[in-house]
This record gives structure tokens, sequence and C-alpha cells, in this order.
């Protein structure tokens, strides 16, 4: 099979999985509210009865925005050759991240330790340490540091990928070819054993190199999300057999991707308490970056078996999911903190929250898309 490195036609199914992940981290952080795993701000409800849901999208969520821009990279085909690519992507990733870590990522700061360490201060008093560095917000070992990205973390992380991305297209197009080319010729349960192993040798690093966010000492990361954002370039750049070839292999990927969370979950039930043995550690980490690549594959071939086609909503949505991910986690915040006085129930609280980040996220970008200065600073593409 030949592989195609020229720019291909619009592929609509990829628009729409990444409206999709995006729009999927709402639910997701709002969760966070509601598990016992440590996070920002917790509910007083806060208890595991959600943690294998949770768990069902946990191992590949951001695995697929990275493999989703690994394919957009490649489909801008020519475009990354043109003087200033660099400049102009810079611009659209960091830029964003400057204002976030100025304006909108300092209210999750406050509150997290107005909550945990029982801060006093005002706002202001808080956003005067915050621009000095300060880093006296502990709990034991564990110091927030400032200022932080907190959740923009993926920023800086996509525009490194894209540099390297870019790099590749530039200056080893043949080894591209060579490696697309020999993608391009698996069999539908060749990629079902083969597209998993990158993510499940990664896997093997989490517990000698923990996730940070940190970007120069987060090994373990780079190591699942470098690895999937250039599988995302190779499978672009095989052409449309590849992409067959996922579509084709889309139910048995979901079901070995269900089998899989079913024995993770029961495994975090089972050694809940106590250590697991070695070797069943290492089964579950294994079996961990397994489900991470089923599960890309099932997005990507039920995506492109089901998704496939332009829309005037569509068109409206693209340009708006870097501004909902910018602002969502700390809407989040606010509205949680604005409803706890009224001692909601969990499940319509969490509810009432995952709409009204919506909602005003959306709000924000019907607004700020039409100011030039805050377009660019929330993420939203010129036009």
């Amino acid at each position: 099979m030949t592989a195609h490195p020229v720019t291909s036609p619009r592929l609509y199914f990829l628009d729409w999985l990444r409206v999709l992940a995006f729009a999927l981290l709402v639910p997701y952080h709002v969760g966070m509210l509601y598990v016992t795993w440590d996070w920002h701000v917790k509910s007083p409800a806060a208890g595991p009865a959600i943690e294998p849901l949770m768990m069902l999208i946990s191992p590949w969520r951001l695995g697929l925005l990275f493999f989703v821009a690994g394919a957009a990279l490649q489909a801008a085909g020519s475009r990354t050759a043109v003087p200033g690519f660099v400049g102009r992507r810079t611009a659209r990733l960091l830029w964003p991240l400057l204002f976030g870590m100025l304006v909108v990522v300092p209210p999750q700061a406050y509150f997290e330790v107005v909550e945990k360490l029982g801060y006093a201060g005002s706002y202001f008093d808080f956003m005067a340490l915050y621009l000095q560095g300060y880093g006296g917000f502990c709990r034991g070992v564990d110091c927030l540091r400032l200022p932080t990205w907190n959740h923009l973390w993926f920023l800086p992380y996509l525009w490194l990928y894209c540099l390297v991305g870019w790099a590749l297209l530039r200056h080893a197009p043949l080894v591209l070819d060579r490696a697309a080319a020999a993608l391009g010729r698996l069999r539908p349960w060749h990629m079902l054993v083969l597209l998993p192993l990158p993510l499940m040798a990664a896997r093997l690093l989490v517990g000698r190199f923990p996730s940070t966010h940190a970007l120069v000492d987060d090994f373990y990361n780079h190591a699942q999300y470098l690895s999937t954002f250039l599988a995302g370039m190779l499978v672009a750049r095989s052409g449309p057999a590849m992409w067959e070839g996922l579509r084709r292999a889309r139910w048995p990927a979901l079901l070995l991707a269900l089998m899989g969370w079913a024995l993770i979950a029961s495994y975090l039930q089972a050694y809940a308490q106590t250590a697991p043995p070695e070797p069943v550690r290492l089964a579950q980490r294994l079996l961990y970056g397994a489900l991470q690549g089923w599960a890309l594959i099932a997005a990507c071939g039920f995506a492109r078996q089901w998704l496939d086609f332009d829309h005037a909503l569509l068109r409206w949505l693209t340009p708006a999911v870097f501004c909902v991910y910018i602002l969502h986690q700390t809407l989040i915040v606010l509205l949680h903190r604005w409803l706890l006085p009224w001692q909601l129930p969990p499940g319509p609280e969490g509810l009432l929250i995952i709409g009204l980040t919506f909602g005003l996220s959306l709000a924000i970008y019907a607004l700020a898309r039409r100011v030039p200065g805050l377009r660019g600073a929330l993420g939203i593409a010129p036009r």
C-alpha cells in the first residue's frame, strides 16, 4: 500500500471527534467533584459510587485529543511548509496559555487553598501571592506551585508535539512515508494487536515516572501522548484504506475495551485497601495501555462510520472547542462554590453544573469571537 503524504479531502469525522472529545471534558471534570480521587475542590457528597463510570473514559479521553491533533497536523499537508507556521502555532497555543494562567486559572487555585488549607485571605490577597510565585501553600510535602497552568497543561504539550511533527514533516518525510506505508498494510486484527503496543510500553513507566503535567519531567505522559500524536499523523498519512481498516475494527475494539474496563474496575475494587502482588500490578498496567489503544480504534472507527459529514453546527462548534476547553474547569469550580449553600443532591447538582458550564462557555464564545483581542486569548482561530 502506498502512503499518501499530500493533503487529503477534509475528514469531517475527525472534526466531529475533536468536538465530542473536548465536550467530554466537561462531564468528566464535573464528575471529579464527586469521586474520592484528588482534585482542586470536592463536593461534600464525594464517594466511590461513580468511579467505575469515570474509569470508562479516563484512560483514553486525552489520548484521543492528541491523536486527532496529530492527524490534523498531517492533514494540514503543505501548509506546514509555509514560512511562519511555527510562529502561528506558537501564538495559537501559548498566548491562550499565558492569558489563561493570569486570568482564567487563578480562581481554581484560590478556591483550592480556601477549601484544602483554610486560607482566609481575599482573592486580591491571593493574586498578589500568585504573581509572586508563592510556594507556601502546602499539605506536608504536597505544595501548590504558583503560578500554575492547571488544566491548561494540554496547550504546552500540544505545542511541543506540533514542533516535533513539523520537524518530521519538514526534514524526515521519507521516514514518515515508510512508517505510514507499513502501517497501511495492517489488517484490522493486526491493528487490534499492534496499535496498543506503544501505550502498553508507556504504561510500564508510570510506577517509576509518575504523572506531573510539568512538561520537563513528565516522562510517562510524554511516552503515551507523543506516541498517540505521532500515531495520528501516521494514520492520516496512510490514506483512506487505513481509516477503512479502523472502521472495520470498531466493534472488536469496542468489545475488547469494555472487557478491559470491566477487569480494571474489578482490580481497583479488589485492591482498594491492599497493595496488589507485583505480577498482578504489571498485568493491570499492560491491560490499561491496551484498553487505551482499543478505545482509540473504536472511537475512530465509529466516527468514520457515522460522522463523516459536514454540517452548519460543526462549522460553528469547531472554532469553539478551544474556548470551551480553556473556560470549562474554572466555570465548574465557580459554579460548584456558588451552589454549595443550596445543598442539592449530587445527581441534580452535577447535571446542573454540566448544563451551566456548557451554556456559559458557549455564550462567552459567541461574544468573544466578535472581539479580535479576546478571540486569540481564548483560543478562537482567526476568521
